[in-house]
């Protein structure tokens, strides 16, 4: 359960992360409204970058910092607004058949909310080509990872890699996958919903996961499983 801190500037200097454990950077500041209530917060990324984020979109748990991802913040908007636009404009429809309201009222308010709905759906479908865009990096990024898995694998078979290293980075690697793989499944999970919505159906349940790819979990050996061979399906040009 989120739990904002009373005094949100003691949470100024600590970390930051996205939704899947990723460590993304650090808060640097809040911004407020002349009546003193927080509107924003400002983040330095790793890469050294600055952002302002709504306060909408951070989550404090404790000591848990954690940022909520643009697609899935906008996604949610869409919703709630979506239906809720759909559901008024039936229920106008409904008290005209019931000559409760004219039929010139009906006509202008239905417009308008047609000229609402017509603009969410352009605008939901830009987050659509967004998140398409996003599950293609994702599985890109899965592919890369499964070679470094392959090559770490090769590389530790002949000795050139101590077992001490080979651990720990399979050890990253597979972290790295699973975020990966959780970060996948969800914006596909949106994806469908999204779509569906936009079809006019009510939301459905997200298309089947993906298989996640599989590494070798490594125990507490001397010396590791022989090699197993990752294999991840073709996804765009990798450049790999």
């Amino acid at each position: 359960m989120s739990q904002t801190p009373s005094n949100l500037f003691l949470s100024i200097g600590k970390p930051v992360k996205d939704e899947y454990g990723r460590s993304i950077g650090r808060i640097i500041s809040f911004a407020t409204t002349p009546s003193g209530k927080f509107d924003s917060v400002f983040i330095e990324y790793s890469d050294g970058r600055f952002a302002k984020q709504p306060m909408e979109a951070v989550i404090f748990n404790g000591a848990d910092i954690t940022l909520i991802s643009k697609i899935k913040s906008n996604a949610a908007v869409f919703y709630d607004q979506i239906p809720f636009i759909w559901r008024k404009d039936q229920a106008l429809k409904d008290l005209t058949d019931k000559r409760k309201v004219s039929s010139e009222l009906y006509q202008e308010l239905h417009n308008n909310f047609n000229t609402v709905l017509s603009q969410l759906r352009k605008d939901a479908q830009i987050l659509l080509d967004d998140i398409a865009q996003g599950i293609t990096r994702c599985e890109e990024e899965l592919k890369a990872m499964s070679y470094g898995v392959l090559h770490l694998e090769l590389e530790h078979e002949i000795g050139k890699i101590s077992d001490e290293h080979y651990r720990s980075a399979i050890s990253s690697l597979q972290e790295n996958i699973k975020r990966t793989n959780a970060e996948k499944n969800d914006l596909e999970a949106t994806k469908s919903k999204l779509s569906s919505m936009l079809i006019g159906d009510a939301p459905q349940d997200p298309e089947p996961k993906r298989k996640s790819v599989e590494v070798p979990v490594v125990e507490n050996a001397d010396l590791p499983e022989p090699p197993v061979v990752v294999y991840v399906k073709e996804v765009g040009k990798a450049g790999i």
